[in-house]
């Protein structure tokens, strides 16, 4: 689907997008894949790693502005939307720029996407959107409820939209595995709980889950991929088994658990070999047998957290990982 076609990557400039791109590029040989950001030096600094690579161009924009929206999106095919205001402490400091970039952009993004007749749109979303307890998390269920229904909006335009859900990033910027890398000379790790669990998902992982939505998606979906659960403890004890352990405490808009799938969505959720479906109840989509496919209906009472999980990424799993992204 993605072969000889014209990508853009909101935020691309992230984490996100400096592996989509070189999986992308090698996967599906894409015509053009456009990396659409507000910063210049990040922007700069990307384009020296595919400087010989003419599939890859460069726009700087901001999600917040509509009309600069519109213009990057001129011949383009699919869209990822991976920008956001994503630090929670950021985010509780600075509610209105917050809601700007994940909220208002989210819609702006939607419009323009509509209106210029992109035929596929995959939103990545977050563990925090489910029973939010932060601003992030609440800004970024808004972001998904917007782009669920924005397939209602898009008419006979034909823009379809879904989202990707996936919880810890390992490796990502700002999450624990660099933190503890940087710090660990010191020999104490900081640990909010000695309770607490956190999913753990690769960026390949989450690459490869875009790339399902993009195939798979009628538009509505939530996906939400299969992936194993750790408690902090043992991760901390992985990066530096001779650093003490301190107890700091739970920081504000921080939970015990990370949860994907509550309570609330099990009515509408469907299993399938490597991931979650969650199908939108507006317009009866959640019956629809076209999304469905060959998924299987979740128990009443089903959720999907990390601290109930079934599966569990052990101590040599994660140092395996570490030494094949060492140099990352």
């Amino acid at each position: 689907m993605l072969t000889n076609s014209t990508i853009l990557v909101t935020g691309g400039t992230g984490s996100f997008g400096h592996t989509f791109l070189p999986m992308t590029l090698d996967k599906y040989n894409p015509k053009k894949i456009i990396v659409f950001s507000r910063d210049e030096m990040k922007q700069w600094e990307m384009a020296k790693l595919f400087q010989n690579d003419g599939r890859v161009r460069f726009f700087i924009g901001d999600v917040r502005d509509r009309d600069r929206l519109y213009r990057a999106l001129d011949g383009v095919d699919y869209v990822v939307h991976a920008a956001a205001t994503k630090i929670v402490p950021t985010a509780e400091y600075n509610p209105f720029e917050c809601v700007k970039t994940n909220v208002i952009g989210a819609m702006n993004l939607i419009d323009a996407c509509i209106d210029k007749g992109v035929k596929r749109v995959v939103a990545l979303s977050t563990d925090k959107a489910s029973s939010p307890i932060n601003l992030y998390g609440a800004t970024k269920l808004a972001s998904d409820k917007l782009f669920v229904a924005g397939n209602a909006y898009s008419g006979e335009h034909g823009t379809q939209f879904s989202v990707v859900r996936y919880g810890n990033v390992m490796g990502s910027r700002g999450s624990v595995i660099p933190f503890f890398n940087q710090i660990k000379s010191t020999g104490v790790l900081p640990i909010t709980d000695e309770r607490m669990t956190r999913f753990m998902i690769s960026l390949e992982q989450g690459v490869e889950l875009v790339w399902t939505a993009f195939d798979d998606m009628i538009g509505g979906e939530i996906y939400v991929k299969k992936i194993p659960s750790m408690k902090v403890t043992e991760l901390a004890y992985t990066i530096a088994p001779d650093a003490k352990q301190e107890i700091v405490g739970i920081r504000p808009g921080e939970k015990l658990h990370e949860q994907m799938i509550g309570h609330e969505d099990a009515a509408s959720t469907y299993l399938y070999d490597n991931y979650y479906k969650i199908l939108p109840t507006i317009n009866g989509w959640d019956g629809d047998p076209l999304r469905i496919k060959n998924g299987t209906k979740v128990s009443e009472d089903f959720t999907y957290n990390s601290g109930e999980n079934t599966e569990w990424m052990s101590r040599k799993e994660l140092e395996t990982w570490l030494k094949s992204n060492q140099k990352k």
